[in-house]
């Protein structure tokens, strides 16, 4: 094991520790996780999907009318909270390529003086153009392929003149959420962290003159992980279940409570409207889910995606909906995304303590 961790550079920004909090919607991680972490020598990242339901802004009674506008609004509303309690942090959000509202999030984070983007749930092809006019803010794309990464970077070197400041590598096999890969390539060496990480290093550094760090995401849960995925030749990890168990995550202290609770066993995969697998806690909702039980609610709540099998097929069941319910303490009808890890934690403390023993030598 290392003595201690070097910091992380992503574009202009430089993090005392090579933390990246994952991205965990919806209101998982929100201003007060993210500030946090940030205020702790990490990088802290608010989620930016759905923001808008549990806000003062969105009309349940006028539904799929106002749900854009309320996120926008909500979202700048979560990035002034965050940047009033970690004024010198890094801080960003986490987008989703798929929402049909990425392009506003992302200029409206921009704007708001984000430090970075982290962007999945689909290629970011355009997100350069989106941020044109904000240099500062550092562009991440999320990938769990060389493949994929290889695209981007030729997409934007010919279509923006510009190359990803950083890579998240998210390991299918051991992440929570949704999941970058098809049911039948989970589990395939292929998609490996160990088998990607190296891979997508060595192309890098055989193509650009300059640095992109690779970041790992999935299953990192302590300094012994942080230790492997740096061996590796990752400059930092991307971090997620472990900071959902804290004081400051955003979520409703009940799923606080239900992750103490789970054992290794409830982790589980789930189908989703947007067609990929996830990773989650076993409950009522997910156990309905997995059986495609017709008890499940097939109504589209706000037609968020590009892609739905919900909206489109009366299919699975509605995202934003399930995990909306989830983060505001209905374990039993929510979605409670989780990684490999989930069931280690047995009590919920402040973020500053997780970030202590995972920067422990």
């Amino acid at each position: 094991m290392m003595t201690s961790l070097p910091p992380l550079q992503i574009g202009r920004h430089t993090a005392r520790y090579p933390i990246v909090q994952g991205g965990m919607g919806i209101r998982i991680s929100g201003a007060n996780l993210a500030a946090a972490v940030a205020n702790a020598g990490g990088i802290g990242i608010v989620s930016a999907v759905g923001l808008g339901l549990n806000s003062p802004y969105y009309d349940r009674q006028q539904k799929k009318g106002n749900f854009f506008e309320a996120n926008r609004l909500a979202l700048i509303d979560e990035l002034n909270q965050a940047r009033a309690l970690s004024p010198d942090g890094i801080l960003g959000i986490n987008a989703m390529v798929v929402a049909r509202d990425y392009e506003t999030l992302v200029r409206t984070a921009a704007e708001r003086g984000v430090n970075l983007i982290i962007s999945g749930a689909g290629l970011p092809i355009h997100l350069p153009k989106y941020t044109k006019d904000y240099p500062d803010v550092a562009l991440v794309p999320i990938v769990s392929s060389t493949r994929a990464a290889k695209v981007i970077c030729r997409k934007w070197e010919r279509l923006y003149d510009r190359l990803p400041d950083a890579f998240v590598v998210e390991n299918p096999n051991t992440a929570g959420g949704h999941l970058g890969a098809k049911y039948e390539e989970l589990y395939d060496p292929a998609l490996d962290a160990d088998r990607v990480i190296p891979e997508l290093i060595e192309f890098l550094n055989s193509e650009y003159d300059r640095p992109i760090p690779v970041i790992a995401a999935g299953g990192i849960w302590d300094r012994g992980d942080i230790d492997r995925a740096i061996a590796l030749g990752a400059a930092g990890v991307q971090i997620g279940t472990r900071f959902i168990t804290t004081d400051e995550c955003d979520a409703d202290v009940r799923y606080k409570e239900f992750h103490c609770r789970a054992r290794p066993e409830d982790v589980v995969i789930v189908p989703s409207p947007v067609g990929l697998p996830g990773r989650a806690l076993k409950n009522p909702f997910v156990e309905k889910a997995i059986a495609h039980s017709d008890e499940l609610e097939t109504k589209c709540l706000a037609n968020c995606l590009q892609v739905c099998a919900c909206r489109d097929r009366r299919q699975t069941y509605c995202i934003v909906q399930a995990l909306d319910r989830a983060a505001r303490g209905d374990i039993e009808n929510g979605l409670i995304f989780a990684g490999s890890n989930a069931g280690r934690a047995r009590k919920i403390v402040p973020v500053a303590e997780v970030m202590a023993q995972l920067v422990a030598s």
